[in-house]
């Protein structure tokens, strides 16, 4: 809406009578109260006319809320019968050929019966009265409202807070129920009931539990808001901190026993040619290794895991020796005893000097990267 248009609040103007033919301009998802000054964007073609012919007679129309709005062009079926006749205060052409306007609303209105569909919808209406009983029921359900809506200003940010002023300068609970309706932002089908209610002791009721739902709903979000912030400043405080002392650390030359470790195995890591697989592990463990702190119970894990990566010799070979005597000699030199592991060694290497083609038969023995699971080690181990 133009700052021209949504700038200005005119003072409402009273109406003697409302006229039983009035034109009626659909609305897509909005619901004028009476007694409050609105917005409204013009864009159809029929809907254009409609204004520039309400603003050359007696600038009154009737406004109705469409009840699907995946609805293109309204017709009866489409419109509720329940809407409000209302004045055009100020209009604004855009250059794209729609209106801005500002309406007033005046009365509610029932829709009686649709005199013509074009070149725009014309019916006959009749005005409705409100039902109020003026109790002590009432009033306290008028200063109950109030107050809900007080805090719930505090809580939105779209609400400014004149409107705290204007609720509680407002003694009539029917014009309290209408400001606070077209203020705050609920469903269209919600505040279509709220506006086919005629009982004013119903409306506070209907109203009163609509707000507290949403004021429930603000709460929770402002409380979610306020620990994500404070996380987020806390997270941020240890960041900078932690980049403080690192900068302090190495301007003095000094470096404490976990950095001078991190940066020793980066090191390693950084000279040895391990395997692409290998080495996003190796340096994904060192980064959970730089952020932990030496009592923690994953230090001393890690920290093997990450010794055990480093001193496999990857990418590096032996040739097989099958020699059955000189193997014989070496278990009998090296081992003492233990016969039946010598011989179960013995079988093996025999098989595989014979069946060159079983799986663990290899001219060559690789290390690499499919030989040994990249699972962290279990403490245990």
């Amino acid at each position: 809406m133009e700052s021209g248009i949504a700038d200005s609040q005119p003072v409402m103007q009273p109406v003697d009578e409302i006229p039983e033919i009035v034109p009626i301009l659909p609305l897509r998802e909005t619901v004028v109260f009476p007694e409050t000054v609105t917005p409204l964007a013009v864009g159809q073609e029929r809907s254009v006319k409609l204004i520039d012919d309400v603003l050359h007679k007696d600038k009154m129309l009737g406004l109705a809320t469409i009840r699907n709005k995946e609805v293109e062009v309204a017709g009866p079926d489409d419109i509720y019968e329940i809407g409000t006749a209302a004045l055009i205060h100020k209009m604004l052409k855009v250059p794209d050929g729609s209106l801005r306007i500002l309406v007033q609303g005046v009365s509610r209105i029932r829709i009686v019966k649709y005199q013509q569909n074009e070149p725009y919808l014309v019916a006959r209406v009749e005005p409705l009265e409100d039902k109020v009983e003026m109790t002590q029921e009432v009033d306290a359900l008028t200063r109950n409202l109030q107050n809900v809506f007080t805090k719930i200003i505090g809580l939105v940010p779209y609400l400014p807070e004149e409107l705290q002023m204007a609720a509680s300068n407002v003694d009539d609970p029917s014009a309290l129920c209408y400001l606070i309706a077209s203020a705050i932002k609920i469903k269209p089908e919600e505040k279509q009931e709220l506006l086919e209610e005629l009982d004013v002791k119903t409306r506070l009721m209907h109203l009163t539990r609509i707000l507290n739902r949403e004021l429930e709903v603000f709460e929770l979000g402002s409380k979610i808001q306020t620990e994500v912030q404070s996380e987020m400043d806390k997270s941020q405080r240890e960041y900078f901190l932690r980049q403080q002392m690192k900068a302090i650390q190495e301007e003095l030359g000094e470096t404490d026993e976990i950095t001078a470790e991190v940066n020793e195995l980066r090191s390693k890591i950084d000279e040895l040619e391990l395997p692409e697989d290998v080495e996003q592990q190796a340096r994904r463990e060192l980064d959970r290794l730089s952020k932990l702190q030496p009592a923690a119970a994953e230090y001393s894990v890690i920290r093997t895991y990450i010794d055990w990566l480093i001193s496999i010799p990857w990418n590096k070979s032996t040739e097989d020796n099958l020699d059955i005597k000189q193997a014989e000699k070496v278990l009998d030199e090296d081992h003492y005893d233990l016969e039946k592991v010598k011989t179960r060694i013995l079988e093996y290497l025999a098989v595989a000097k014979l069946k060159k083609d079983m799986a663990g038969d290899r001219k060559s023995t690789r290390l690499n990267s499919s030989h040994i699971p990249l699972s962290r080690m279990p403490s245990s181990a």
